[in-house]
């Protein structure tokens, strides 16, 4: 199993293979609207602007698991980042990322990079997989690391 083999739906409903992104360096976060890490939409729209040529692609993926803080339909999600934050980084449906409703994708990011302790749940909104050009979950970030402090990392593997 890779990366590669999981379908999304993005947030204007259309399934997607992530086969589409096979030789991108991709940084998977789970993200919200009304959270107090929100502000991060702006640096993650940064990182994807300054390193989107050299094949960093940003993809986010509303949730609405932890403090109801992402309640909106997909429309009112991405109107939000569209007005708020200029997001042009790809968006995709709501998803739950723990539980027995988790997406599949998550259950693979988390099981390939747990958190401390080996523990597999994600703990808040915001926290960010970092994946390289061959499908490896490269690290785990927690949703503190604003996404300006992982340019080195990310600058290692494009």
């Amino acid at each position: 199993m890779s990366i590669y083999d999981f379908s999304v739906r993005t947030i204007g409903g259309l399934e997607t293979k992530l086969e589409s992104y096979r030789g991108k360096t991709l940084l998977i976060v789970n993200v919200a609207s009304r959270c107090g890490f929100t502000p991060q939409y702006e640096g993650l729209e940064n990182l994807y602007q300054k390193y989107g040529s050299q094949g960093l692609v940003v993809l986010g993926f509303p949730c609405n698991q932890f403090g109801a803080q992402e309640p909106g339909s997909e429309n009112e999600i991405k109107n939000f980042c569209d007005t708020n934050y200029h997001v042009t980084f790809p968006l995709f449906s709501k998803v739950s990322v723990n539980g027995p409703e988790a997406h599949p994708l998550y259950s693979y990011l988390k099981k390939a990079n747990p958190g401390i302790l080996g523990t597999e749940a994600i703990k808040w909104n915001f926290t960010k997989f970092l994946v390289d050009k061959n499908g490896n979950v490269v690290k785990r970030f927690a949703p503190v690391e604003k996404p300006e402090s992982l340019e080195k990392e990310i600058c290692a593997i494009l």
